[in-house]
């Protein structure tokens, strides 16, 4: 299982926020660019990039993850207020190896089903989970649709993987839920790629025991509580 660096971009820098709420950033860099070379010097053999701006509704940040893509050798999914085919369909001819889709793909599934046959194992859905529920409009409201019904839906779609952010541990620098990823993991029909809590080898060892394909870190990354490139096997658990 391979870690991830998350570089969160908000106001044109990278930020951390914690819990995904606005005003709580507890880190802020000016320079995505150098941000993303800065993970990969270490070692980092994949990012995630994702849009802050784009997810609440402002101006995206598209140009800036197109230039980590054109300067950097390493792939790189994206998301954060996707809502449109074109888009999409940009993100990916620029090089972004995934597309991460959110809100409207859980409340369309229709829709997501018509982007994952357009683009086959190159869109990822981020099914992110607060107090059970799966999250939407940047965290800010609970889906209708429950887990188990996403579940089922895209049982047979071409999806890349599912992203799972369990907002509830995301940002605090506690530790994972272990019950909460492995049961989302066991129940998920495509792979899945975890989120939230990640402070240490031995949490990123529990989600790659349960099957998970990877687990995006960010603030436990960069205020130095984790150092996976130090790991007998750097960035790998």
């Amino acid at each position: 299982m391979r870690i991830i660096p998350a570089v969160d971009v908000m106001d044109h820098k990278v930020v951390q926020l914690v819990g995904g709420v606005p005003g709580s950033q507890q880190i802020v860099m000016p320079d995505p660019v150098s941000v993303a070379g800065m993970w990969i010097d270490k070692g980092a053999e994949y990012l995630h990039l994702v849009d802050l701006d784009g997810a609440f509704g402002k101006e995206d940040n598209r140009a800036v993850f197109k230039r980590i893509i054109r300067e950097f050798d390493v792939p790189a999914e994206i998301g954060g207020g996707i809502r449109d085919a074109a888009v999409i369909d940009d993100l990916v001819a620029a090089g972004a190896d995934r597309v991460v889709l959110g809100t409207r793909a859980v409340k369309e599934p229709d829709w997501l089903e018509e982007m994952a046959d357009r683009h086959p194992g190159r869109i990822v859905l981020s099914m992110d989970t607060k107090a059970g529920r799966i999250a939407v409009k940047g965290w800010q409201e609970s889906a209708e649709i429950t887990v188990e019904d996403m579940f089922r839906r895209i049982a047979d779609m071409p999806l890349a993987a599912v992203l799972n952010t369990n907002v509830d541990v995301e940002g605090q620098r506690k530790g994972i839920d272990e019950a909460q990823a492995r049961s989302f993991i066991k129940g998920c029909p495509c792979r899945v790629i975890s989120s939230g809590g990640v402070t240490s080898e031995a949490d990123a060892r529990i989600l790659s025991d349960a099957g998970a394909e990877g687990a995006v870190v960010g603030l436990a990354l960069y205020t130095d509580v984790i150092r996976p490139w130090e790991w007998a096997t750097p960035w790998k658990a």
